[in-house]
């Protein structure tokens, strides 16, 4: 069965724009798919969704380069951030919301971004061709919310430096399928539901597609089993 992940990257929940508009098209890949597919959902802002990737975790990672034996607590902290990994690389499919936070990525989800980009993991390298996704054959939705800030406004209304920085990381680590749907501004706006149908007609017409690759993926698990 083909699966979803959801990552949500605001902490506002019922009163978050970037989750109105990942569970509209989530309910709209399902409305529209004809293979029933599995749905996680990682909230990134609730306490203990994810581990923290500090000193010893680093001390780990550092052990795996040099073919150095962890310590029990490094391996604790390796296999942590493994789980999330795994949870990350067992997906078909990605739907991802995230508010613009500072003209950047809110910093839960940098912190999920961190965990699961590591060498061998979701990424290559090789000294004479650089960098390679190893993530390649998923694909993403990505949804981008701002308040004030919209393409195209004076720089005294701010910058976007978050969704850039979020398809630069999807092409990094292989995901080179994402389709990025905007909503903004959200909190500037004279026609602010306006602008969230166009948002919401987008996003069904997107559902469409990806409930057709989710039954794709479908049909070739079954030929692989």
């Amino acid at each position: 069965m083909p699966s979803i992940l959801h990552i949500n990257a605001s902490p506002r929940y019922a009163t978050s724009d970037s989750l109105r508009l990942a569970r509209h098209f989530i309910d709209s890949v399902q409305a529209a798919a004809s293979e029933t597919f599995e749905l996680e959902t990682l909230n990134l802002f609730d306490d203990g969704a994810l581990p923290a990737f500090g000193r010893t975790a680093a001390a780990a990672k550092m052990a795996v380069f040099t073919g150095q034996d962890q310590t029990p607590d490094q391996v604790a902290a390796w296999e942590s951030a493994r789980a999330v990994f795994e949870q990350f690389a067992s997906a078909d499919a990605y739907v991802f919301n995230i508010p613009l936070w500072n003209s950047g990525v809110p910093y839960a989800l940098k912190q999920w971004i961190d965990i699961v980009t590591q060498p061998g993991w979701s990424f290559g390298f090789d000294a004479e061709k650089g960098y390679s996704g190893l993530m390649e054959g998923k694909h993403a939705l990505a949804i981008h919310t701002s308040g004030v800030y919209s393409p195209g406004v004076s720089p005294a209304f701010g910058s976007d430096f978050g969704s850039t920085y979020f398809a630069d990381w999807l092409s990094f680590v292989g995901i080179a399928d994402a389709t990025h749907v905007r909503f903004a501004p959200t909190v500037l706006n004279a026609d602010v539901e306006g602008t969230r149908r166009v948002a919401e007609n987008e996003l069904t017409d997107a559902a469409l597609l990806f409930a057709g690759k989710l039954g794709a993926a479908a049909k070739l698990q079954l030929a692989n089993d």
